[in-house]
């Protein structure tokens, strides 16, 4: 079973949107999919508004789409884009 090491940027909606809630709905999300070691790291954008951006350990055999529609259901979230996937060593 091979890995992939996958990263994916969310955008809220607005500057005003809460990131950490945004933040613990993609973490609800990962545990439900049994993702492997989630990374988060917020990055800022401009004018206030920040990104959620996620990298985690996703099986290659494992169907990715689903996840992002997932994700995209979120309240307040704007935008979900796979910005990079790598297979993982190991």
């Amino acid at each position: 079973m091979s890995v992939i090491a996958v990263k994916i940027k969310i955008m809220p909606e607005s500057p005003d949107t809460s990131i950490d809630d945004i933040k613990d709905n993609v973490n609800k999300i990962l545990k439900e999919q049994n993702v492997q070691n989630p990374n988060f790291e917020i990055q800022p954008i401009a004018f206030g508004l920040k990104a959620l951006v996620i990298m985690f350990g996703w099986p290659e055999e494992k169907e990715l789409e689903d996840l992002e529609e997932e994700l995209r259901k979120i309240p307040s979230v704007s935008s979900v884009q796979v910005i990079d996937i790598r297979r993982a060593i190991g």
